[in-house]
């Protein structure tokens, strides 16, 4: 069976001076290899058949039969690098929480050890009679996260 981490460096071999990134490497146990990158604006379907055929190039169909598809990191699916957190810094992002609350904001920031939301949340000042929108941000831990993505939004 071919190994992930054979595949992986194929993969890094290509991506070598390109904007593109990695996201995903899985190998299923009946030889479905499955490769996924991202760009910062989006991933090109010729890139995607480069690739392709650059890692078939490299493995043998004579030793190992396999199954291999080349793809983008889906649009609205959950954030799987760090990379991805910092391609949408600016952008409106929907958060599930481990403990079931959902946020949505503008993601203002993110690291290696947390992530920054923008969201707006209703306030009653002290003597007002009606609540006002306020934006605050919230830091979160990513292994308080269950998933990040970005929010497509058809306004």
């Amino acid at each position: 069976m071919i190994e992930k981490k054979t595949v992986c460096q194929i993969v890094d071999e290509w991506l070598d001076g390109k904007e593109y990134f990695l996201v995903e490497v899985t190998i299923s146990p009946d030889g479905k290899i499955l490769v996924e990158i991202d760009h910062k604006e989006g991933v090109w379907i010729e890139d995607c058949v480069n690739l392709s055929r650059y890692i078939e190039s490299k493995l043998n169909r004579e030793d190992e039969d396999y199954e291999l598809e080349v793809g983008s990191a889906g649009i609205g699916q959950p954030f799987k690098v760090l990379q991805q957190y910092y391609n949408h810094i600016g952008k409106e992002v929907e958060v599930l929480l481990k403990d079931g609350r959902k946020l949505c904001g503008v993601l203002k920031d993110a690291n290696e050890q947390h992530l920054t939301v923008t969201i707006e949340k209703k306030v009653k000042p002290e003597g007002a009679k009606r609540p006002k929108m306020v934006e605050e941000d919230e830091t979160l831990a990513y292994d308080d996260i269950k998933y990040t993505k970005y929010l497509i939004s058809f306004k």
